[in-house]
């Protein structure tokens, strides 16, 4: 019997590049092969909080964090996986070219995590860039990642958040990893903790390789 299709929805939490940016940039991603319940639990979220939401949609970073709380709980009740990547900047000596270059591959190498597992899935990223030549750029750098993967069918959009309630999902989980990691506070990681399949961190000096 064939795999069946998996749907990823990917975000990422904190800024790229330094100085003066966050000491970790989070790439976080959730795969589920309904999501449905993911849509439905940000709809329900919505319905509750949404006269407090002045720009549409669920953004944990404005959101307050008992109600966070409570959706990252929502959330992990779910049949869902979680991926992680996690970039430490300060160990950066030698910064690539291009500074969203640390954006892609921190993508790039969490897609790779989950395909290895789920061969076939339809990916819908936060759409990071309005400019089509990034976009491209984008694709072309997971796609380039994964060749080496036998037998796979990816497909890959990148959306609008408010479009794809899913990726507000995404986006609290996301940040629950930067509240750890930047903050050193893992209390909203740990309601989420049970789902996490890989969480790897990427420390390297030299991005000019």
């Amino acid at each position: 019997m064939p795999d069946l299709m998996h749907f990823a929805f990917i975000d990422e939490s904190g800024t790229v590049g330094i100085p003066g940016g966050t000491h970790f940039l989070v790439v976080a991603l959730l795969s589920t092969g309904q999501p449905r319940p993911i849509e439905l639990t940000i709809r329900r979220a919505m319905k509750k909080y949404g006269t407090s939401l002045s720009c549409g949609e669920i953004k944990a970073a404005n959101f307050e964090e008992k109600a966070v709380s409570r959706l990252l709980e929502a959330i992990a009740k779910e049949d869902i996986s979680i991926f992680a990547t996690i970039v430490d900047q300060k160990m950066i000596v030698k910064p690539p070219e291009e500074m969203e270059d640390i954006y892609r591959r921190a993508v790039s190498k969490t897609v790779y995590m989950l395909v290895e597992r789920c061969p076939r899935v339809n990916i819908c990223l936060d759409r990071r860039y309005t400019n089509e030549r990034q976009r491209f750029e984008l694709e072309t750098r997971i796609r380039e990642s994964i060749q080496d993967l036998p037998q796979k069918v990816v497909m890959i959009q990148q959306e609008n958040s408010i479009s794809r309630k899913e990726l507000q999902a995404v986006d609290a989980v996301s940040w629950a990893f930067f509240q750890k990691y930047e903050r050193d506070n893992a209390s909203f990681y740990e309601l989420i903790s049970s789902k996490i399949i890989t969480e790897e961190m990427i420390q390297e000096r030299d991005w000019t390789k």
